[in-house]
């Protein structure tokens, strides 16, 4: 009952600031609309205790030749040519410095999705920024997935596919009108998976009629169902991991059919980054990082050397190698998590306030 008493806290200062932005916020998407209260969900975890020298870092990505993008809450994006051992701004015609994912293309292109600004596209390794908006009824971008298809965005306004050669956005389908996407992943079989806010975790599979709520439900060991989706990924056997904002990790051997529960043994159910690869499953939590090598029976730390166990993102960089983003900055791991170098040398400045009352 307490820990829902403390979420339900949180969804409430969450919905006052998505009304903190709307009202303040020159235009907040091209289509404009009154809030939806369906919006109402937790803001970025360190938000408030950003400040000089503590720069929360939200979003990585890391490409080929050691090169790193960090995107940070407020201090916008920084890059690294040197695996993390020292980091530069990168924020040429960036407009917006509240950056909450990054991915790369294939021609090596890179993409940020910030809390206010849309989509920015780099094309010349993060020298200079430009937007890629049009299409986009919200520009509040919380996850960007590129694959065969292309570049997918989960907005404030359910899921767009980027049309390259035209540079503009187009919804990929009916269902999620007015739902904020936090979470995209698609299985082998060309099914698309969003995670949302307050709906649970919805799939479209290519000529159906729609997106579908996969209304089992996520019930975890409480019994309580879990709606608020941070994070999703799929293993090897196509399997669906879903990680939720306060009730744990989720996992589904039957395309969303069913869910079943995994992070009892978690001391910690505030979910941040999910990566599944052929070594087992890692999470990435509010109180550290765990592996599981048996689909959650066990879970096995893996934090030595990270001295912010308050992580906020996780990537994968190479077989062995990952870079975690903490509510004060950056830490990198050569040895699959065994063991954690702090890489936060150049990532300083002071972060600005995301909303200002007047």
């Amino acid at each position: 009952m307490l820990r829902h008493m403390l979420l339900l806290t949180a969804f409430t200062l969450g919905g006052l600031q998505g009304f903190v932005h709307a009202a303040s916020s020159p235009s907040g998407s091209e289509g404009g609309g009154a809030l939806n209260l369906e919006q109402a969900h937790p803001g970025p975890e360190s938000a408030a205790s950003a400040d000089i020298g503590n720069t929360s870092i939200q979003a990585l990505a890391a490409v080929s030749g050691g090169v790193v993008y960090a995107g940070s809450f407020g201090m916008g994006i920084f890059r690294s040519t040197d695996r993390g051992g020292s980091w530069v701004a990168s924020n040429e015609g960036l407009t917006d410095p509240f950056v909450l994912c990054l991915t790369s293309g294939k021609d090596g292109a890179i993409y940020a999705g910030t809390f206010r600004g849309g989509v920015f596209r780099s094309r010349d390794a993060g020298k200079s920024w430009q937007p890629i908006n049009k299409g986009l009824k919200r520009l509040e971008v919380k996850a960007l997935m590129m694959d065969a298809k292309g570049l997918y965005a989960g907005t404030g306004d359910g899921v767009y596919l980027l049309n390259a050669a035209q540079d503009h956005w187009k919804v990929v389908t009916a269902g999620l009108d007015e739902i904020l996407v936090h979470a995209l992943a698609r299985t082998d079989d060309g099914t698309l998976y969003a995670g949302t806010s307050g709906k649970g975790v919805h799939s479209y599979k290519e000529r159906s009629s729609g997106w579908t709520r996969l209304r089992q439900g996520l019930r975890d060991h409480e019994g309580l169902v879990e709606n608020f989706i941070r994070v999703l990924a799929v293993d090897k056997e196509q399997a669906v991991y879903a990680g939720t904002f306060d009730g744990g990790v989720f996992r589904s051997a039957d395309a969303g059919k069913t869910w079943l529960p995994i992070s009892r043994a978690l001391p910690n159910d505030s979910i941040r980054g999910l990566i599944s690869n052929e070594r087992g499953v890692y999470v990435a939590t509010g109180r550290g990082i765990f592996k599981t090598v048996d689909k959650g029976r066990q879970w096995v730390p893996l934090n030595k050397g990270l001295n912010n166990l308050s992580v906020q993102v996780l990537i994968e960089a190479g077989k062995g190698a990952f870079y975690a983003g903490t509510s004060s900055g950056v830490f990198r791991s050569d040895d699959d998590g065994l063991t954690w170098t702090a890489v936060s040398q150049g990532l300083e400045g002071e972060s600005i306030a995301p909303f200002k009352f007047n």
